[in-house]
């Protein structure tokens, strides 16, 4: 089998790329990028380097891929390449807006750039998924209407931003060719995802908190600063996204057009500060104000698209669940230390 990953140079999608190749010697995979490969990727994929093809090109222009794609046979496609126009995390992030810089680009990249892909894959002999990457940005701020109940794949979908308006159109997009064309297409909506190969790259500067906090604490042991303690977020480590797609891939039939994949339940950063802490004891937590933070929650929210997601959908069609968050925090911690400090890829501090 064949598997065609976009978007799979920068962050979660070269993770789902190498734990896929990992899962089964016979398998092979196929990047589509604008980007090469940087260091960190080269390294990263080194030990799967001869079952996998890189072909750079934009997804928004067959011409510059089609027929690179051509003789590998694909007969499954994750579709992951997009532009991510958000910045937080510190006070100075958080005054940026980068949607007014590019619009028409983050439409283009992140809606057409779908349409593309889903005309050239319905075309393709032996195709049998199709899944779109889509993300919690298409639900709304607030919700359910139960407190404290995670938030389903169905209502309270309601993006203000043009990220969360384009991958609203795109999951639509995908599911109409899915019936028009007899092609099994589904979208996954993201909760905030951190881990393994997390780096600023050309089409994403985002770093989540639990991104933040593991190098303040590797980087600089000591307080942590932040404006507040209780604010929440529901995360999940890439290579737990790339274990529920994989679930999906696999499955033989699929009874939703769209699932969300998250963790299912929220942290705070006192529990992200707490865990490092376990691995840096020196690291303590210190509120401050907002212009001084280290870490910044500029949402006070804790419910809708800044809370828990329901996962109940993908842990029924599939069996699927993530590890707890303290674990996969550990893990990934370990993994900045034996790795990207290694040479893998630099510190984003």
């Amino acid at each position: 089998m064949t598997l065609l990953i976009t978007g799979a140079t920068g962050f979660a999608m070269s993770v789902l790329t190498r734990v896929w190749l990992d899962a089964d010697p016979a398998r092979r995979a196929v990047i589509l990028d604008r980007a090469p490969l940087d260091a960190a990727a080269r390294a990263y994929f080194a030990p799967v380097a001869d079952r996998l093809t890189v072909v750079i090109g934009d997804v928004t222009e067959p011409s510059t891929w089609e027929e690179a794609l051509r003789p590998h046979g694909i007969t499954a496609v994750v579709h992951g390449a997009t532009i991510t126009p958000i910045s937080r995390g510190s006070a100075a992030e958080a005054a940026r807006e980068r949607e007014a810089v590019m619009p028409v680009e983050i439409m283009n990249v992140n809606l057409m750039g779908t349409v593309q892909l889903l005309d050239w894959a319905r075309q393709q002999p032996g195709m049998m998924r199709f899944v779109y990457v889509s993300s919690g940005a298409v639900y709304r701020h607030h919700g359910p209407d139960t407190p404290s109940a995670p938030l389903p794949e169905d209502g309270y979908v309601a993006p203000k931003r043009l990220y969360g308006i384009s991958k609203q159109a795109a999951e639509l997009v995908a599911e109409r060719y899915g019936a028009l064309f007899g092609l099994s297409t589904v979208s996954v909506r993201l909760s905030s995802v951190y881990g393994t190969m997390d780096r600023t790259t050309a089409s994403r500067d985002f770093r989540h908190l639990p991104n933040r906090i593991a190098h303040l604490a590797l980087d600089r042991p000591g307080p942590i600063r932040t404006n507040t303690l209780d604010g929440v977020g529901d995360y999940l480590h890439a290579e737990d996204v790339a274990h529920g797609i994989m679930a999906l891939l696999d499955a033989e039939s699929l009874t939703h057009a769209v699932y969300n994949i998250a963790l299912g339940r929220t942290v705070t950063i006192a529990d992200m500060i707490g865990w490092a802490a376990e691995k840096v004891p020196a690291v303590r937590a210190e509120v401050t104000a907002p212009a001084d933070a280290d870490i910044l929650q500029d949402s006070p929210s804790r419910d809708g698209m800044w809370g828990a997601y329901d996962i109940s959908r993908i842990v029924a069609d599939t069996g699927w669940r993530p590890r707890p968050m303290r674990e996969a925090f550990h893990a990934y911690m370990d993994w900045i230390v034996a790795d990207e400090r290694a040479g893998l890829s630099s510190p984003i501090f």
